[in-house]
């Protein structure tokens, strides 16, 4: 029996990069030569084992053939005489089939470590092509890696475009595609795998909406990078920049959905699209399985974004209006978050990304002014029932009107 450390923990060592998952492949063994050592068995598709210390998962060395369509759709081989080359060529891509032996020494037969090297995402061999899931994850890799220059090597984005191309993504499931999502939205560059993705024409399959997007124009004076998919592209880098939070980076990924359904004779105006975006990211969010948190945000976003961005020319009483909508007295943090999506959008534009964003001071201020209103006051002063509601916001106004 010979255990080897695989795939991203090897990778990640090389490049100097944090190892939190630790993934071990087992030669020259067989399942009941596990248990008796004492291991768990805890895979239902292959054989995989927890390691009855470290509970690390360690798996039966294995090769794959392809027997049905989707990501499943594999007969799985396992036995002692499976090499640890016959397992490693099964994987993506070069820099993922490396292993790493007791002594420390790399085994690397299919030219990882020159493809760290050269910052290229490679794939393994032809059969890459069995697996759709494959194509998402080389683009949430693209977005992992990007902060240190990896790129898609030509002959795998055609490999991306053919699998593209054959209907096998329509196989992959809303989770699988969520999981894929969520990892790239906590990556440096989230934009990346939307990107990665448009360009081997796989948006169009797994996020129609978003690949909607792209040929849209939208008015020069405003969008001087005119195409509304480039201009996400854009917000989606600078919402990066401004927060970590996942429903954040994805409210700011989404927030333009409508302008993909604007009647062509309409373009470049988008008076709806506030609007009509709200149904589509709904359908998404239902579709893909997008948790409630980064629902609830994407569509605060996509609905009031056009009006913070007016914030210098609101009345007193509509910004009031928008902050309850916001509910920002409950949820100042997703408040907040609001904001920063509207920043990041305002930041989207092609030579604009520096100029500064007046309307989420304006915003804050508001709030500010408003939340020193106490209810408390209001009901001493002897109102009672809806007359409470309408007192402090009429002093929840006026309170927003002193500050000019």
């Amino acid at each position: 029996m010979q255990i080897y450390l695989v795939g991203g923990a090897v990778r990640d060592q090389l490049l100097n990069l944090d190892v939190y998952d630790h993934d071990w492949v087992v030669v020259g063994s067989t399942p009941q030569q596990m248990l008796s050592a004492g291991f768990t068995a805890v895979g239902k598709d292959f054989p995989v084992f927890l390691d009855p210390t470290t509970k690390q998962e360690h798996a039966l060395a294995r090769t794959e053939r392809k027997s049905g369509v989707g990501y499943t759709g594999f007969d799985c081989y396992f036995a002692p005489d499976v090499t640890l080359e016959d397992d490693l060529l099964r994987r993506d891509l070069t820099i993922n089939a490396m292993a790493q032996d007791q002594d420390g020494r790399i085994i690397d037969p299919y030219g990882g470590q020159q493809d760290i090297e050269q910052r290229i995402l490679r794939h393994v061999s032809e059969a890459f092509v069995e697996d759709p899931l494959r194509v998402l994850r080389v683009a949430r890799f693209a977005a992992k890696l990007n902060h240190l220059g990896f790129t898609v090597a030509p002959e795998t984005l055609s490999l991306m475009q053919h699998l593209s191309d054959s209907g096998e993504l329509a196989h992959l499931t809303a989770e699988r595609v969520w999981q894929e999502w969520q990892k790239s939205l906590s990556t440096q560059s989230p934009h990346i795998f939307l990107k990665v993705l448009h360009q081997c024409g796989a948006l169009k399959h797994v996020l129609p909406e978003i690949d909607a997007l792209f040929g849209v124009p939208q008015p020069q004076q405003w969008h001087p990078e005119i195409d509304t998919g480039v201009h996400t592209l854009m917000v989606a880098e600078q919402a990066a920049k401004l927060s970590d939070s996942i429903a954040l980076r994805f409210a700011a990924q989404v927030h333009d959905l409508g302008k993909g359904v604007t009647p062509p004779a309409e373009w470049p105006s988008h008076k709806l699209h506030c609007h009509t975006g709200l149904k589509l990211i709904k359908a998404l969010c239902e579709r893909v399985k997008v948790p409630n948190e980064c629902k609830e945000l994407a569509l605060l976003v996509c609905e009031q974004h056009s009006n913070i961005h007016r914030a210098a020319e609101l009345k007193p009483a509509t910004k009031l209006k928008i902050l309850n909508k916001l509910d920002a007295w409950r949820k100042p943090q997703r408040f907040e978050q609001v904001l920063l999506c509207c920043q990041a959008d305002h930041a989207g534009r092609l030579g604009l990304e520096n100029r500064p964003y007046p309307q989420k001071a304006l915003f804050e201020q508001a709030y500010q002014a408003a939340l020193e209103i106490d209810v408390h006051q209001v009901i001493q002063d002897g109102y009672q029932g809806k007359a409470i509601r309408e007192e402090l916001d009429r002093r929840r106004i006026q309170a927003i009107a002193d500050l000019n």
